[in-house]
């Protein structure tokens, strides 16, 4: 990824609702939008979730009858997963996706070889999963949804630890986690390896409670790339959150809101994709650097738009200069106006028509 520009992901999550095929469009609209990525999910319901495990709210409109049965429908084979990832590439897109248990991390590390592995917010604290991804040498896109400021340190010492050690032999404490955290070697490998999103793991969120300012408050504690994972409808929270320092940007996207399914609602739609690409590119560029002096484009109307000093009326020579005779117009070409005051009180050395510019 490219630190200087913003790196956008296409979140096609579960959004394909099983089906190779919708997956591969949803990979389509991706490119077509320009994105940099494109992430999916990858699991094994019965290793993720109980059978009694109750849906989420947003979730509860679903015909399914548990979060299990749900999942079930959504899950994609490692077979399918692997021929979507090849899809992906022959489109010359990057493909992501998140884990939601180990064997399915094995299978991305392993089998699908991705340089990049997501943690979702769901599995912060999910600290095996964490450390097996570290020790995969990959770097990790965490999100923090739901996470306290102690709960982001924690799961960084778990993956700082991995990225220190790199093997499963090593026998370790829980404390060993905090002791690779602080450590400058285990800050770097952090620095190098691992970037924060802000995220809010409401679906959608309440604007008043998305605290994109947590943006810089994750730079400012961690010192790691950061960025937002947005769930709000619409575009303007993600563009918003490029102005404030994300380097990181991921949006769901769908083929069409109103397809059954958990995160079709608050997903973008292709034309809604392609506006949001075009919303950040144009942000990033505009956010610039920290000087202040004159853009080039403003160079021509710096004498067009700013005024000079001119008689308000006939002046004759031996005059004095007063308020009352003179007067700021358009464009400078004469005295500017900041010397007013330096003018006035001295003799006019000529005739001065009304309008005229006066000069030195």
């Amino acid at each position: 990824m490219d630190k200087k520009r913003v790196y956008i992901i296409a979140e096609a999550g579960v959004n394909h609702n099983g089906d190779v095929n919708m997956a591969k469009e949803l990979i389509d609209v991706a490119k077509s939008a320009g994105v940099d990525g494109v992430k999916f999910q990858s699991y094994i319901a019965e290793h993720m979730v109980l059978p009694y495990a109750d849906k989420a709210f947003y979730q509860r409109k679903e015909k399914s009858k548990s979060q299990l049965e749900m999942l079930k429908g959504l899950e994609l084979s490692k077979e399918e997963q692997l021929e979507i990832k090849e899809y992906a590439v022959k489109n010359k897109i990057d493909f992501i996706s998140s884990p939601f248990d180990l064997e399915s991390l094995n299978f991305l590390v392993e089998v699908l070889n991705l340089p990049v592995i997501k943690i979702p917010s769901g599995e912060i604290t999910n600290a095996p999963l964490i450390l097996k991804a570290a020790m995969s040498g990959r770097k990790l896109i965490i999100s923090t949804g739901m996470a306290t400021l102690g709960e982001i340190e924690d799961a960084l010492g778990v993956a700082a630890f991995g990225y220190k050690k790199r093997s499963s032999d090593v026998v370790f404490h829980g404390s060993d986690f905090k002791k690779a955290y602080y450590s400058k070697e285990g800050q770097q490998l952090l620095e190098k390896n691992v970037a924060l999103l802000h995220c809010i793991s409401s679906y959608p969120p309440p604007f008043n409670e998305i605290n994109l300012k947590a943006i810089k408050t994750l730079k400012r504690c961690f010192g790691v790339v950061t960025g937002y994972s947005d769930h709000t409808e619409g575009t303007a929270v993600a563009v918003a959150a490029v102005a404030l320092g994300a380097k990181i940007i991921e949006k769901h996207i769908t083929l069409d809101k109103n397809l059954p399914g958990p995160d079709h609602k608050i997903s973008l739609e292709p034309h809604e994709l392609c506006r949001m690409v075009k919303e950040i590119r144009q942000v990033e560029s505009a956010i610039g650097e920290s000087y202040k002096k004159p853009a080039m484009s403003e160079e021509e109307n710096i004498r067009l738009m700013r005024k000079s000093i001119v008689a308000a009326r006939d002046i004759k020579k031996g005059e004095f200069f007063i308020h009352e005779n003179l007067t700021m117009k358009r464009p400078q070409n004469g005295i500017s106006p900041m010397k007013l005051w330096e003018i006035t009180g001295r003799r006019a050395t000529r005739d001065y028509k009304k309008d005229e510019v006066i000069l030195k």
